[in-house]
């Protein structure tokens, strides 16, 4: 289907790039190209806003990984990597706003690290609890359903449009949107989506856009690794 939507010309396009060799894309990083202090840990990676206090883009890949889980436990903290410029678990307190994962911490279950490193608090965002545990939460239960069947890699992270004010002593912002968009190289298929950050009963599918829009908003290029004709046909749609 979404090849289809690429229209015939676009789509002969793709499949020489790819029949010649030149689309051939190894399993790699797509770290995004922006601004920000860049951190990695053990499974995900991000970009750090030393004014707004929390990450710009937070990268990782999704896939199945088997059946261990391990147990969720709460130890948000301060990013060692970053110390005097994260938030604390204190700027969140009696704030109205949840700590909003940003890499989920369901999608690390598969290792104690991996799902402790979620924890840090430059992985969190302040997100209204209505929007944190209803539709983002869907959107995250949506992309972990498909990384179940096919290799994704995800890049997540807020729009500082329409903000809402601050929190805490650090002066955490309160982002008025944000973005979570991801590759499937399997299926040659970029989506993003573009959620104001509030409650909303809307389908996911009435908040997806193109890459391009998000870059737009964000000022981030978003899979500079990938060979420049497939990721302007890619980002486009």
């Amino acid at each position: 289907m979404f090849l289809m939507k690429l229209g015939y010309g676009r789509l002969l396009c793709l499949l020489f790039l790819f029949l010649t060799g030149t689309g051939h894309i190894r399993s790699q990083e797509y770290i995004p190209s922006g601004a920000g202090i860049k951190v990695k840990h053990a499974f995900y990676s991000l970009g750090f806003d030393t004014i707004h206090r929390q990450a710009n883009w937070v990268y990782y890949e999704l896939k199945s990984r088997g059946n261990r889980a391990v147990g969720r436990e709460n130890d948000f903290r301060v990013d060692p990597q970053l110390n005097l410029f994260s938030a604390t678990p204190d700027d969140y307190k009696r704030s109205g706003y949840d700590r909003g994962h940003l890499c989920p911490a369901a999608d690390m279950a598969f290792d104690k690290k991996a799902m402790s490193e979620t924890f840090y608090m430059s992985n969190m965002s302040p997100q209204v609890p209505a929007f944190n545990r209803g539709i983002w939460k869907r959107l995250e239960d949506l992309l972990r359903k498909r990384g179940r069947k096919e290799l994704l890699y995800v890049v997540t992270g807020p729009v500082f449009k329409e903000n809402k004010g601050h929190i805490g002593k650090n002066k955490v912002t309160v982002p008025g949107y944000y973005y979570k968009l991801f590759y499937a190289p399997a299926s040659q298929q970029m989506i993003a989506y573009l959620l104001p950050n509030a409650g909303s009963d809307q389908p996911l599918k009435d908040f997806a856009v193109s890459v391009d829009r998000i870059e737009a908003l964000t000022g981030i290029d978003f899979f500079p690794q990938l060979p420049d004709e497939i990721e302007k046909l890619l980002e486009a749609d």
